[in-house]
């Protein structure tokens, strides 16, 4: 899967991902300090999932009628960066597809899905 953490995403989910044999752009590597527009943007240009810890991404979706090819927003916080990057995988394997064209959240023990219906 095609995938682009933004910056706010551990490290060691990114490196999780890798090693499952996602394809992953990590903008800490890349554009670091890039606004959200960007990310948002780069992600749906490589037709990628963005993967997030910001709640802004909600606002440019749902508000702003900006279309992603997905958005997976994390709200893992008191989990260690171990379960953390256990979770995201475990998600991403078991969703998979029904990610693609959604905002999701994942919370411990919780995945809610909502798809995207605005704009091309």
């Amino acid at each position: 899967m095609r995938l682009v953490c933004d910056e706010g995403v551990d490290r060691q989910i990114v490196e999780r991902l890798r090693a499952g044999e996602h394809e992953v752009v990590y903008i800490a590597e890349v554009a670091q300090g890039a606004a959200d527009e960007e990310v948002l943007r780069r992600a749906a240009q490589e037709k990628a999932l963005l993967l997030t810890t910001d709640k802004d991404f909600g606002e440019l979706v749902f508000r702003q009628q900006r279309s992603p090819h997905g958005v997976v927003l994390l709200h893992l916080a008191g989990l260690s960066q171990e379960r953390k990057a256990a979770a995201v995988a475990t998600v991403l394997a078991r969703y998979g597809h029904e990610l693609e064209m959604a905002f999701a959240v994942i919370q411990p023990g919780i995945v809610r899905i909502r798809p995207l219906r605005h704009g091309d």
